[in-house]
């Protein structure tokens, strides 16, 4: 049976790839970690055809780009020391673009996260003043979404982001789904890479298909600290486990760019009404 569950690997000095079109029902995401455990390491990579988004998990990093029609370079990026520590730092590059990353701290840890792009777009510095931050959900399926490339910054495909679980809550909540095209849904697929604090910790993920689906699975994982899972298709709610804090970096591409364009699961939808209700109460 395919698995849709990609356990974490040890990492070495450099760049380590996690999931792609080739060892996963993918067909646009590729996901890997970037690696420099002392100050002064340096990487140099290429994008290629692809667009790429590099998150700041831990430390600070200096970026320097090369793109066909500009140079740029952010100097001591990245303000947290773990990814529980406020909003992120990312950095769009376009396809045809070489960069360079160098280590201004001990334990860099970066996301690299990329699809095939169309369009010859700008480079981007999203620093964490410029994170959309909300809180969405009620009871325990409140959690905190930041939007770092979203609608705001130009790409062909990429939509990226970061969830956070508090102990025992659930995000993705209701469940929902976006690989269907109509007015409301887009065709988007995803891949959660996740971590725990404190790191011994844990999280289930659920991922099932609407019935109609030609190909149905409903399975669960249990998610541990950087792990990653693939969401090709279907709903995919998750829950952290009681005590541990619950991250997930979300990486979005498809047919389209739309944020939100998804349809929450018919026999859960109920929980929006829920939801507004709460707000008005609370005010």
């Amino acid at each position: 049976m395919r698995t849709r569950l990609y356990k974490a690997i040890e990492l070495e000095k450099g760049y380590t790839p996690v999931v792609s079109p080739s060892n996963s029902e993918l067909k646009y995401i590729e996901f890997g970690r970037l690696y420099l455990p002392k100050k002064g390491d340096e990487y140099v990579g290429k994008t290629g055809s692809r667009e790429t988004v590099l998150t700041v998990f831990t430390g600070k990093a200096s970026v320097e780009a090369e793109t066909q029609s500009q140079n740029v370079s952010y100097a001591m990026i990245g303000k947290r020391r773990d990814v529980f520590l406020g909003k992120p730092t990312m950095v769009y590059l376009p396809r045809n673009t070489q960069y360079r990353v160098t280590a201004k701290t001990n334990e860099l840890e970066v996301g690299v996260s990329m699809a095939p792009s169309a369009q010859d777009c700008p480079p981007a510095l999203a620093n964490p003043e410029d994170v959309i931050e909300r809180t969405v959900g009620a009871w325990n399926w409140r959690r905190k979404v930041y939007t770092a490339i979203g609608g705001d910054v130009e790409a062909s495909r990429l939509l990226v982001g970061e969830t956070i679980n508090p102990p025992g809550n659930w995000s993705s909540s209701p469940p929902h789904k976006h690989n269907t095209k109509s007015g409301d849904e887009a065709l988007l697929e995803e891949v959660y890479f996740y971590k725990v604090k404190p790191v011994q910790g844990y999280g289930l993920q659920r991922i099932y298909t609407a019935p109609e689906d030609k190909e149905p699975f409903n399975e669960a994982y249990v998610v541990e600290n950087n792990d990653t899972v693939v969401l090709p298709r279907g709903y995919h709610p998750v829950v952290a486990a009681p005590g541990y804090h619950l991250y997930y970096l979300w990486v979005l591409a498809g047919e389209e760019r739309r944020y939100g364009a998804w349809s929450d699961d018919p026999k859960h939808s109920w929980l929006r009404s829920y939801e507004s209700t709460m707000r008005e109460i609370m005010g």
